[in-house]
């Protein structure tokens, strides 16, 4: 199997920024460690079983890299950006804001298929929204209406109540999401 290019591994490890930076801070503060469980035991429910077993020997203390070779390139990536980030944190990648036009699409599919019955759309949406709410401000308040929009609710006034300019687009591109896929 040939190696991610760069660019290839630079996207997987800024799609799992939060990820990395919440398991390396679990590993050098035991306090957060269950937490990290939580997050854990999210991403096995999600088909990160090998990555998470991973996972789960570094935090054991185990730094051996032979751990990494039954994983695909991709979980490859974060567990070596794991290990770096262990050494130095400051090589982890930049959390940076979610751009609320690629935010949207990902998110409206997630709803649909959680209000559809898919059991891991609705566990991993059940995580954001856990995150979004300890995030604060407007993310809070997505994070509150998640169950809401899962149920079906999409009046805009009512979703939006309280929100900011970019929480607040961020939830009306949903709800447009939601009504392109609707009409499919």
């Amino acid at each position: 199997m040939m190696a991610l290019l760069l660019p290839a591994a630079e996207q997987i490890l800024q799609a799992h920024a939060q990820f990395l930076h919440a398991v390396v801070q679990a590993i050098l503060n035991p306090a957060l460690r269950p937490e990290l469980q939580g997050a854990l035991q999210a991403a096995e429910a999600q088909g990160w079983g090998r990555l998470v077993a991973t996972i789960r020997q570094i935090v054991d203390g185990k730094r051996d890299r032979a751990m990494l070779l039954g994983l695909d390139d991709e979980d490859r990536v974060l567990a070596e950006a794991i290990l770096a980030g262990i050494e130095n944190p400051a090589t982890l990648p930049e959390i940076k804001a979610p751009d609320p036009a690629t935010a949207a699409p990902g998110l409206a599919a997630m709803i649909v298929a959680a209000a559809s019955g898919d059991v891991q759309a609705l566990g991993a949406l059940a995580n954001m929204a856990e995150q979004m709410v300890k995030a604060g401000g407007d993310m809070a308040r997505l994070g509150a209406i998640m169950r809401r929009l899962i149920d079906g609710e999409r009046d805009a006034e009512q979703l939006t109540r309280g929100m900011a300019g970019l929480g607040r687009a961020l939830v009306l591109d949903i709800l447009d999401q939601l009504a392109k896929q609707n009409k499919h």
